[in-house]
């Protein structure tokens, strides 16, 4: 960072002499001699600026770089305009952390009220708060707000990404509660037995189900929230925020609570992360929502200016009676996916979400002119199941010709995905190879 000012070496040993010490050495003497250094590391000499350009890129080179992209499954391969990262990349924004005295940083106290806005445009709901690290966290977190005294079982829907029920589980491990699958019906929720199960259970808290859920299909959301509000249990739903642009959002649809991944709002998909979890709820909620909430106000000249609303951080309270490890929030990657909302805006936003769908289920025919029968027949966004014989050979075939197809569930089912960067002539020679592989098989 070009403001970066390190300390000198005189306030240095000021700082040292006024925590007792004569020296560094005098300072680490309470670790045992024989765990200290005490000698020359074996390191070899340096490098000029020019080897280790030439090394990493010797390094890089064993990456393999696809330049046709067919797998989702969390993370998505979406155009992101240039200005997104104009914007992004400018100094004074690069910083993952909001400020302990945050009203001082109008700045991005602005950014993330701005990002707050549009998750709640997006999502419907009346509050979000100021990012989590990943959809998993956010889907993990919501359990916890829904718990009370009296409902503390968690359900989940077997249609869910599987990571993020992975870290739905480690949630509900470390608050010893108890989580159960529903199970599907036809590639969505099977609604009677979510019904059976949550009427037995007077001590169920939530349900979480994902929208469009982890196999690309449509589930019914009304439906579920029906079941889930008459048990007196609360509806959490995991969305694709592309998916929004098109869909009816979670509130219409009857959620207490929305959450996702903001990745396909701009952020790459780099190797997994950092992506940026967003949680918004009804109002009714807000106290129990983790993290920071910014809001708008006035200052003492009646301008417009931005504070922390609500915090809701354990090194506020004892820790005893924390609800949440939340301790920051993605301010960099929430700004990104404001950038992009700006960037795009809601005609574009539908475009896009538009493009995906028309794109999948373009795909999806020609796969099955090709042998891949669709493993289900319901609608479906932007991702979608097929059955074939040889699933692993199939996808080792593409990769030789450099296509990344879609996700291997077990050895005869595919997840596929397409997104508006898929051209016509890429998925016509995907499914040529695809065809022709059939035939040597």
């Amino acid at each position: 960072m070009g403001t970066f000012v390190p300390n000198t070496k005189g306030e240095q040993l000021e700082m040292l002499h006024a925590a007792g010490y004569e020296s560094f050495d005098d300072m680490f003497s309470c670790i045992p001699a024989d765990l200290q250094l005490g000698r020359e590391l074996d390191l070899p000499s340096g490098l000029s600026e020019l080897e280790v350009a030439a090394e990493m890129e010797r390094m890089a080179g064993s990456n393999k770089v696809f330049s046709h992209i067919f797998r989702g499954a969390g993370s998505y391969n979406h155009y992101i305009p240039s200005i997104v990262k104009s914007v992004t990349g400018k100094e004074e924004f690069i910083t993952a952390y909001t400020p302990y005295q945050a009203e001082i940083s109008q700045g991005i106290l602005q950014s993330i009220f701005e990002y707050q806005t549009a998750i709640c445009e997006l999502t419907g709901m009346d509050v979000a708060n100021a990012s989590v690290y990943d959809v998993g966290t956010a889907a993990g977190e919501a359990i916890t707000m829904c718990r009370d005294r009296k409902h503390d079982n968690a359900y989940y829907a077997a249609s869910v990404m599987p990571g993020v029920v992975d870290v739905m589980k480690t949630y509900c491990f470390g608050s010893n509660t108890e989580i159960t699958e529903i199970p599907v019906a036809d590639g969505t929720t099977d609604l009677e037995a979510l019904k059976a199960a949550l009427e037995a259970d007077p001590k169920a808290a939530m349900f979480y189900v994902q929208q469009p859920n982890y196999f690309g299909l449509f589930e019914d959301i009304d439906a579920i929230a029906e079941i889930v509000h008459a048990a007196g249990a609360k509806l959490v739903v995991g969305v694709n925020p592309i998916a929004l642009g098109i869909m009816k959002t979670p509130a219409e649809s009857g959620a207490d609570i929305a959450v996702g991944d903001g990745q396909p709002l701009g952020l790459p998909m780099a190797y997994g992360g950092p992506y940026v979890g967003f949680m918004a709820c009804k109002d009714k909620l807000v106290r129990n929502l983790p993290g920071r909430i910014v809001g708008e106000t006035e200052d003492t000249n009646g301008e417009r200016a931005f504070v922390l609303t609500l915090q809701a951080r354990e090194q506020h309270i004892r820790r005893e009676k924390a609800s949440s490890n939340i301790c920051s929030n993605q301010a960099l990657c929430a700004l990104t996916v404001s950038v992009y909302l700006a960037a795009v805006g809601p005609d574009g936003l539908k475009e896009v979400a538009t493009q995906c769908m028309s794109k999948a289920h373009y795909l999806k025919d020609k796969l099955a002119e090709a042998g891949l029968k669709p493993a289900y027949d319901k609608e479906f966004f932007h991702e979608f199941v097929t059955e074939s014989e040889d699933a692993k050979g199939l996808l080792k075939a593409l990769e030789a010709e450099g296509f990344l197809g879609g996700l291997a569930l077990d050895d005869k089912h595919i997840l596929w995905c397409a997104t508006e960067k898929n051209t016509k002539e890429e998925m016509d020679q995907l499914a040529a190879i695809v065809g022709a592989y059939g035939k040597e098989g």
